[in-house]
Protein backbone atom coordinates (compact mmCIF):
# COMPACT_ATOMS: atom_id res chain seq x y z
CA UNK A 1 0.00 0.00 0.00
CA UNK A 2 1.39 3.62 -1.05
CA UNK A 3 2.65 5.51 2.15
CA UNK A 4 3.14 9.38 1.96
CA UNK A 5 6.00 8.75 4.59
CA UNK A 6 8.73 5.60 5.06
CA UNK A 7 11.71 5.75 7.13
CA UNK A 8 13.99 2.52 6.71
CA UNK A 9 17.16 1.95 8.79
CA UNK A 10 20.07 -0.22 7.73
CA UNK A 11 22.86 -1.01 9.75
CA UNK A 12 26.76 -1.38 9.22
CA UNK A 13 28.62 -4.58 9.52
CA UNK A 14 31.78 -6.03 10.92
CA UNK A 15 33.09 -8.60 9.19
CA UNK A 16 34.67 -10.69 11.89
CA UNK A 17 36.33 -13.10 9.53
CA UNK A 18 36.58 -14.33 5.93
CA UNK A 19 38.07 -11.08 3.93
CA UNK A 20 37.77 -11.07 0.16
CA UNK A 21 36.17 -14.17 -0.20
CA UNK A 22 32.64 -12.54 -1.55
CA UNK A 23 33.70 -12.06 -4.93
CA UNK A 24 35.74 -15.29 -5.11
CA UNK A 25 32.68 -17.10 -4.15
CA UNK A 26 34.33 -18.49 -0.76
CA UNK A 27 32.84 -18.32 2.91
CA UNK A 28 32.27 -14.89 5.42
CA UNK A 29 31.53 -14.60 8.80
CA UNK A 30 30.26 -10.72 8.75
CA UNK A 31 27.26 -9.20 11.15
CA UNK A 32 25.38 -6.32 11.13
CA UNK A 33 25.94 -3.21 14.04
CA UNK A 34 23.93 -0.92 16.30
CA UNK A 35 25.49 2.03 13.86
CA UNK A 36 24.17 2.38 10.12
CA UNK A 37 22.22 4.45 8.37
CA UNK A 38 18.57 6.35 8.39
CA UNK A 39 16.40 7.72 5.06
CA UNK A 40 13.14 9.69 6.08
CA UNK A 41 11.28 9.46 2.66
CA UNK A 42 8.39 12.03 1.65
CA UNK A 43 6.06 10.99 -1.19
CA UNK A 44 6.76 14.82 -3.40
CA UNK A 45 3.59 15.33 -5.70
CA UNK A 46 4.33 16.82 -9.40
CA UNK A 47 2.59 19.56 -10.60
CA UNK A 48 0.16 19.58 -13.42
CA UNK A 49 2.16 18.50 -16.15
CA UNK A 50 5.32 18.39 -14.46
CA UNK A 51 8.06 15.52 -14.06
CA UNK A 52 8.58 13.67 -10.96
CA UNK A 53 11.70 14.01 -9.13
CA UNK A 54 13.85 12.84 -6.21
CA UNK A 55 15.29 15.26 -3.92
CA UNK A 56 18.09 13.69 -1.51
CA UNK A 57 19.36 15.89 0.98
CA UNK A 58 22.72 14.43 3.17
CA UNK A 59 22.10 15.93 6.92
CA UNK A 60 25.95 15.78 7.40
CA UNK A 61 27.52 17.06 4.83
CA UNK A 62 25.01 19.59 4.44
CA UNK A 63 24.72 18.68 0.81
CA UNK A 64 22.00 18.20 -1.92
CA UNK A 65 21.12 16.66 -4.65
CA UNK A 66 17.78 17.16 -7.02
CA UNK A 67 17.17 15.03 -10.67
CA UNK A 68 14.36 13.47 -12.42
CA UNK A 69 12.64 10.34 -11.38
CA UNK A 70 13.36 8.89 -15.39
CA UNK A 71 16.83 8.69 -16.31
CA UNK A 72 18.81 10.22 -13.91
CA UNK A 73 22.57 11.15 -14.57
CA UNK A 74 25.48 9.89 -13.20
CA UNK A 75 27.18 11.87 -10.68
CA UNK A 76 30.06 11.36 -7.97
CA UNK A 77 30.34 10.92 -4.05
CA UNK A 78 27.43 10.03 -2.05
CA UNK A 79 24.73 11.23 -5.34
CA UNK A 80 25.97 8.33 -7.12
CA UNK A 81 24.66 5.80 -4.48
CA UNK A 82 21.22 7.70 -4.32
CA UNK A 83 21.34 7.64 -8.10
CA UNK A 84 22.12 4.43 -9.03
CA UNK A 85 19.64 2.83 -6.41
CA UNK A 86 17.05 4.95 -7.96
CA UNK A 87 18.09 4.01 -11.48
CA UNK A 88 18.68 0.21 -10.72
CA UNK A 89 14.81 0.02 -8.57
CA UNK A 90 13.38 1.10 -12.35
CA UNK A 91 15.05 -1.13 -14.28
CA UNK A 92 14.45 -4.09 -12.29
CA UNK A 93 10.30 -3.27 -12.97
CA UNK A 94 9.67 -1.15 -9.56
CA UNK A 95 7.66 0.76 -9.79
CA UNK A 96 8.87 4.15 -7.54
CA UNK A 97 7.49 7.27 -6.91
CA UNK A 98 9.05 11.43 -6.48
CA UNK A 99 10.28 11.40 -3.27
CA UNK A 100 12.06 14.22 -0.63
CA UNK A 101 14.93 12.33 0.95
CA UNK A 102 16.46 12.59 4.01
CA UNK A 103 19.54 10.58 4.66
CA UNK A 104 21.52 10.46 8.16
CA UNK A 105 24.00 8.17 9.13
CA UNK A 106 26.58 7.51 12.40
CA UNK A 107 28.64 5.27 10.66
CA UNK A 108 31.93 7.21 9.34
CA UNK A 109 32.73 6.38 6.11
CA UNK A 110 35.87 5.63 4.77
CA UNK A 111 35.55 3.63 8.45
CA UNK A 112 35.93 -0.48 6.75
CA UNK A 113 32.28 -0.63 8.77
CA UNK A 114 29.85 -0.19 5.22
CA UNK A 115 28.35 2.54 5.52
CA UNK A 116 28.56 2.39 1.63
CA UNK A 117 26.09 -0.65 1.86
CA UNK A 118 23.77 0.42 4.65
CA UNK A 119 23.17 3.77 2.45
CA UNK A 120 22.07 1.36 -0.48
CA UNK A 121 19.72 -0.52 1.67
CA UNK A 122 18.13 2.28 3.58
CA UNK A 123 17.67 3.95 0.47
CA UNK A 124 15.63 1.06 -1.02
CA UNK A 125 13.35 0.11 1.77
CA UNK A 126 12.79 3.98 1.76
CA UNK A 127 11.86 4.44 -2.27
CA UNK A 128 9.99 0.80 -1.87
CA UNK A 129 8.33 1.42 1.60
CA UNK A 130 6.50 4.86 -0.25
CA UNK A 131 5.16 2.45 -2.93
CA UNK A 132 4.50 -0.51 -1.16
CA UNK A 133 6.50 -2.53 -3.58
CA UNK A 134 8.62 -5.92 -2.53
CA UNK A 135 11.85 -7.26 -3.74
CA UNK A 136 13.22 -10.49 -2.56
CA UNK A 137 16.23 -9.61 0.04
CA UNK A 138 18.73 -11.49 -1.83
CA UNK A 139 17.84 -9.93 -5.23
CA UNK A 140 17.77 -6.30 -3.37
CA UNK A 141 21.63 -7.36 -2.42
CA UNK A 142 22.66 -8.26 -5.83
CA UNK A 143 20.77 -4.69 -6.95
CA UNK A 144 23.02 -3.08 -4.38
CA UNK A 145 26.29 -4.30 -5.16
CA UNK A 146 25.58 -3.52 -8.93
CA UNK A 147 25.39 0.01 -8.15
CA UNK A 148 28.50 -0.57 -6.20
CA UNK A 149 29.79 -1.73 -9.21
CA UNK A 150 28.80 -0.03 -11.78
CA UNK A 151 27.74 3.70 -10.25
CA UNK A 152 30.19 3.87 -8.03
CA UNK A 153 33.30 1.78 -9.59
CA UNK A 154 33.95 -0.46 -7.37
CA UNK A 155 33.84 -3.82 -8.20
CA UNK A 156 32.75 -5.49 -4.30
CA UNK A 157 30.99 -8.52 -3.74
CA UNK A 158 27.87 -8.57 -1.92
CA UNK A 159 29.30 -9.29 1.67
CA UNK A 160 28.11 -6.03 2.85
CA UNK A 161 24.59 -5.68 1.37
CA UNK A 162 23.62 -9.08 2.96
CA UNK A 163 25.17 -8.89 5.97
CA UNK A 164 23.27 -5.51 6.34
CA UNK A 165 19.65 -7.45 4.86
CA UNK A 166 20.00 -10.50 7.55
CA UNK A 167 21.43 -9.38 10.40
CA UNK A 168 20.22 -10.80 13.73
CA UNK A 169 20.78 -9.80 17.16
CA UNK A 170 23.47 -12.05 19.28
CA UNK A 171 23.89 -13.61 16.21
CA UNK A 172 26.57 -13.74 12.97
CA UNK A 173 26.23 -15.08 9.64
CA UNK A 174 27.75 -17.83 8.21
CA UNK A 175 27.31 -16.89 4.17
CA UNK A 176 28.15 -18.76 1.22
CA UNK A 177 28.84 -16.82 -1.81
CA UNK A 178 28.11 -20.04 -4.04
CA UNK A 179 25.37 -20.75 -3.24
CA UNK A 180 24.48 -17.91 -1.31
CA UNK A 181 23.17 -19.88 1.88
CA UNK A 182 22.72 -17.67 4.97
CA UNK A 183 23.02 -19.41 8.60
CA UNK A 184 23.07 -17.77 11.58
CA UNK A 185 26.16 -18.58 13.98
CA UNK A 186 25.40 -17.76 17.82
CA UNK A 187 28.19 -15.36 19.01
CA UNK A 188 28.08 -16.41 22.45
CA UNK A 189 31.02 -13.92 24.04
CA UNK A 190 30.40 -14.44 27.55
CA UNK A 191 32.50 -11.65 29.13
CA UNK A 192 34.80 -10.81 26.08
CA UNK A 193 34.27 -8.31 24.21
CA UNK A 194 34.78 -7.53 20.53
CA UNK A 195 36.31 -3.74 19.64
CA UNK A 196 36.51 -1.55 17.17
CA UNK A 197 39.91 1.21 16.88
CA UNK A 198 39.86 3.50 13.75
CA UNK A 199 43.12 3.45 11.88
CA UNK A 200 42.73 6.99 11.13
CA UNK A 201 43.13 6.48 7.81
CA UNK A 202 39.80 6.56 4.92
CA UNK A 203 39.36 4.20 2.45
CA UNK A 204 37.17 3.96 -0.87
CA UNK A 205 36.67 0.47 -2.59
CA UNK A 206 36.63 2.73 -6.06
CA UNK A 207 39.78 4.55 -5.84
CA UNK A 208 42.26 1.88 -3.59
CA UNK A 209 43.62 -0.97 -5.32
CA UNK A 210 40.61 -3.23 -3.62
CA UNK A 211 39.46 -3.86 -7.63
CA UNK A 212 43.41 -4.35 -8.75
CA UNK A 213 42.78 -7.45 -6.55
CA UNK A 214 40.09 -8.85 -7.50
CA UNK A 215 41.37 -8.70 -11.00
CA UNK A 216 44.22 -10.53 -9.99
CA UNK A 217 41.72 -13.34 -8.35
CA UNK A 218 40.51 -13.25 -12.01
CA UNK A 219 43.59 -13.94 -13.82
CA UNK A 220 44.23 -16.53 -11.52
CA UNK A 221 41.31 -18.48 -12.36
CA UNK A 222 41.93 -17.85 -16.12
CA UNK A 223 45.23 -19.63 -15.97
CA UNK A 224 43.99 -22.52 -13.28
CA UNK A 225 41.00 -23.17 -15.87
CA UNK A 226 38.44 -22.73 -12.57
CA UNK A 227 35.47 -20.69 -12.29
CA UNK A 228 35.86 -19.38 -8.99
CA UNK A 229 38.86 -20.14 -6.52
CA UNK A 230 36.59 -21.84 -4.49
CA UNK A 231 37.25 -24.24 -6.56
CA UNK A 232 41.16 -23.90 -5.96
CA UNK A 233 43.07 -26.26 -3.33
CA UNK A 234 46.37 -25.53 -2.15
CA UNK A 235 48.40 -27.77 -4.81
CA UNK A 236 47.20 -25.02 -7.10
CA UNK A 237 49.13 -22.29 -5.61
CA UNK A 238 52.79 -24.02 -6.86
CA UNK A 239 51.01 -23.43 -10.73
CA UNK A 240 50.90 -20.07 -10.85
CA UNK A 241 53.03 -16.65 -10.91
CA UNK A 242 54.01 -14.09 -7.98
CA UNK A 243 51.73 -12.51 -6.84
CA UNK A 244 48.58 -14.44 -7.82
CA UNK A 245 50.03 -17.19 -5.77
CA UNK A 246 50.01 -15.02 -2.58
CA UNK A 247 46.28 -13.82 -3.44
CA UNK A 248 45.11 -17.62 -3.82
CA UNK A 249 46.75 -18.99 -0.87
CA UNK A 250 45.05 -16.13 1.04
CA UNK A 251 41.42 -16.67 -0.35
CA UNK A 252 41.44 -20.22 0.11
CA UNK A 253 43.74 -20.15 3.94
CA UNK A 254 40.35 -17.62 4.77
CA UNK A 255 37.70 -20.05 3.66
CA UNK A 256 39.60 -22.39 6.22
CA UNK A 257 40.05 -20.16 8.26
CA UNK A 258 36.23 -19.12 8.47
CA UNK A 259 35.13 -22.80 9.10
CA UNK A 260 37.62 -23.03 12.14
CA UNK A 261 36.19 -20.15 13.64
CA UNK A 262 32.72 -21.42 13.22
CA UNK A 263 33.66 -24.43 15.06
CA UNK A 264 35.50 -22.26 17.30
CA UNK A 265 32.21 -20.11 18.29
CA UNK A 266 30.29 -23.48 18.85
CA UNK A 267 32.42 -24.60 21.57
CA UNK A 268 33.01 -21.33 22.97
CA UNK A 269 36.60 -21.11 22.62
CA UNK A 270 37.23 -17.16 22.15
CA UNK A 271 41.54 -17.93 22.95
CA UNK A 272 41.12 -19.99 19.37
CA UNK A 273 38.67 -17.35 17.80
CA UNK A 274 41.34 -14.65 18.15
CA UNK A 275 43.94 -16.36 16.90
CA UNK A 276 42.52 -16.86 13.78
CA UNK A 277 41.88 -13.09 14.17
CA UNK A 278 45.69 -12.78 14.16
CA UNK A 279 45.88 -15.91 11.21
CA UNK A 280 43.85 -13.49 9.01
CA UNK A 281 45.54 -10.12 9.88
CA UNK A 282 48.96 -11.86 8.74
CA UNK A 283 47.78 -13.21 5.54
CA UNK A 284 45.96 -9.97 4.69
CA UNK A 285 49.10 -8.18 5.00
CA UNK A 286 51.63 -10.36 3.84
CA UNK A 287 49.15 -12.56 1.06
CA UNK A 288 46.67 -9.88 -0.19
CA UNK A 289 48.60 -7.06 0.62
CA UNK A 290 46.26 -4.59 1.72
CA UNK A 291 47.17 -3.31 4.95
CA UNK A 292 49.34 0.26 4.98
CA UNK A 293 51.53 1.75 8.29
CA UNK A 294 48.13 3.27 9.97
CA UNK A 295 46.34 -0.07 10.39
CA UNK A 296 49.83 -1.83 11.09
CA UNK A 297 50.60 0.69 13.72
CA UNK A 298 46.59 -0.02 15.15
CA UNK A 299 46.45 -3.55 15.31
CA UNK A 300 50.34 -3.59 16.78
CA UNK A 301 48.57 -1.59 19.39
CA UNK A 302 45.76 -3.68 20.03
CA UNK A 303 47.82 -6.10 20.65
CA UNK A 304 50.38 -4.50 22.90
CA UNK A 305 47.57 -3.87 25.37
CA UNK A 306 46.18 -7.15 25.87
CA UNK A 307 43.94 -7.91 22.49
CA UNK A 308 43.87 -11.49 21.97
CA UNK A 309 43.40 -11.13 18.38
CA UNK A 310 43.17 -7.68 16.00
CA UNK A 311 42.74 -7.25 12.28
CA UNK A 312 41.75 -5.12 9.74
CA UNK A 313 38.14 -5.44 9.15
CA UNK A 314 36.55 -4.80 5.60
CA UNK A 315 38.43 -4.39 1.87
CA UNK A 316 41.63 -2.80 3.55
CA UNK A 317 43.68 0.14 2.27
CA UNK A 318 42.66 1.82 5.72
CA UNK A 319 39.67 1.68 7.77
CA UNK A 320 39.15 0.15 11.09
CA UNK A 321 40.55 -2.42 13.26
CA UNK A 322 38.92 -5.11 14.95
CA UNK A 323 39.88 -6.76 18.54
CA UNK A 324 39.16 -9.28 20.61
CA UNK A 325 39.74 -9.00 24.38
CA UNK A 326 39.46 -11.22 27.13
CA UNK A 327 37.47 -10.30 30.83
CA UNK A 328 39.09 -8.02 32.73
CA UNK A 329 41.14 -6.61 30.05
CA UNK A 330 40.75 -2.75 30.16
CA UNK A 331 39.86 -1.44 26.72
CA UNK A 332 42.19 1.16 24.93
CA UNK A 333 40.40 4.55 25.05
CA UNK A 334 39.27 5.20 21.40
CA UNK A 335 37.65 1.10 21.35
CA UNK A 336 34.23 0.92 20.79
CA UNK A 337 32.81 -2.14 21.99
CA UNK A 338 30.41 -3.78 18.71
CA UNK A 339 27.69 -6.86 18.97
CA UNK A 340 25.67 -7.83 16.20
CA UNK A 341 22.43 -6.18 15.92
CA UNK A 342 19.44 -6.51 13.61
CA UNK A 343 19.14 -6.22 9.94
CA UNK A 344 17.76 -3.44 7.52
CA UNK A 345 14.12 -2.76 8.16
CA UNK A 346 11.48 -0.07 8.07
CA UNK A 347 10.87 2.40 11.51
CA UNK A 348 7.00 1.62 11.47
CA UNK A 349 5.96 4.07 14.18
CA UNK A 350 7.63 6.87 11.58
CA UNK A 351 5.67 5.72 8.98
Amino acid sequence: MPRERAVAFAPGRVNLIGEHTDYNQGLALPFAIAEGVTVRAQAQRPESGGEARIAAYASDLGEHDEFPLAGPARADGWRAFVRGIVAELQRAGLELAGANLQITGNVDRGSGLSSSAALEVALCLALLGLTGEYCDRIELARLCARVENEWVGAQTGMLDQLACLYGQPDRALLIDFATLQIEPVPLRLGGWRLVVVDSGERHAHSSSGYNERREECAEACRILGIESLREAGPDTVARLPEPLSRRVAHVTGENRRVREAVAALQAEDLVALGALLNATHESLRENYEVSTPMVEGTVERLLHDGAAGARLTGGGFGGSVLGLFAPGISLPADAREVRPGAGAHLLAGDC
